[in-house]
């Protein structure tokens, strides 16, 4: 469950989709805000893994592959959905224009379906997005977790992606946490998932001391610019295990068809026997706290 090397299996299927969820600009970071401290973890509230070899970032990648509940009655085995929202700061003359970054009616289907999820965002998709970032955090069906403040690279090799200088790397992480604060999110999680997935371990050590959890996961849903709903229901029913984290994306423009997968795959999972949580809750699975 836990690595401490960057993992190429899988998302080479997001490859071109993940490039073109990160901008047109140039390939120079934004200059960061002046850093705030990122939010401590609780551990009652918001398990973490412990730190790796050398004290690196720990990465979270899948949970317990074991059925997740009859300890306490409940059966299912556990598997948890997350949402990249991803928006870049370069992006504002797109949604002012138009394009949609976001996607209230998958919201409203989780809503309706019941479903616990984790939702990536970027600082960036918080500051246009307020109004959403804030329910969606108010929400205790929902959590909310860091994707960097706008979706640039974490390492040089990222599938084109910009990249964020070494040297800013934890201050582009809190910048997204000053975002949050701003939107009015209460309580985001101390965790953080990588743009593209890319990370070595520079980042990791980089990102040490701000004490998250790096989540990355173990089924690539395909829904990125996607048209077909029904081979990405396919793919993420094919790749299902328990303990699973599911990535699927937030953005209407960049995902038109996931509402439509996620309507389709929850029912089914439920009937194999699963049970929809959270990252956190895979993330105290793992730690033995049930």
């Amino acid at each position: 469950m836990i690595t401490l090397v960057r993992r190429a299996t899988a998302l080479c299927v997001l490859g071109a989709a993940l490039a073109a969820c990160g901008t047109t600009g140039s390939g120079t970071a934004p200059r960061p805000a002046p850093s705030a401290p990122a939010p401590s973890a609780s551990p009652s509230r918001a398990p973490t893994l412990a730190p790796g070899p050398a004290g690196l970032t720990p990465v979270f990648e899948h949970g317990p592959r074991t059925d997740g509940g009859r300890d306490r009655g409940r059966g299912g085995k556990l598997v948890a959905l997350t949402f990249d929202a991803d928006m870049t700061a370069d992006q504002g003359p797109r949604a002012a224009a138009g394009e949609h970054f976001d996607n209230p009616p998958l919201i409203a289907t989780l809503r309706r379906l019941k479903v616990p999820a984790t939702v990536f965002m970027t600082g960036r998709w918080a500051e246009e997005y307020p109004d959403e970032a804030r329910a969606i955090g108010r929400d205790p069906r929902f959590e909310i977790a860091n994707h960097s403040y706008s979706h640039y690279a974490y390492t040089d090799d990222c599938y084109g992606l910009p990249t964020v200088p070494e040297d800013r790397m934890r201050s582009d992480l809190e910048r997204a946490y000053t975002a949050f604060a701003k939107a009015g999110v209460a309580n985001p999680m101390p965790y953080f998932r990588f743009p593209g997935g890319c990370y070595d371990r520079a980042a990791l050590r980089e990102l040490a001391a701000t004490g998250v959890t790096a989540v990355q996961w173990d089924v690539v849903s395909g829904d990125a610019f996607a048209t077909d709903a029904d081979a990405v229901t396919r793919q993420v029913l094919d790749g299902v295990r328990p303990g699973s984290v599911v990535v699927m994306h937030c953005t209407r423009s960049a995902a038109p068809v996931t509402e439509r997968v996620v309507r389709a795959v929850v029912p089914e999972l439920r009937r194999q026997g699963y049970r929809f949580v959270k990252v956190s809750d895979l993330v105290g699975a793992a730690n033995g706290r049930r």
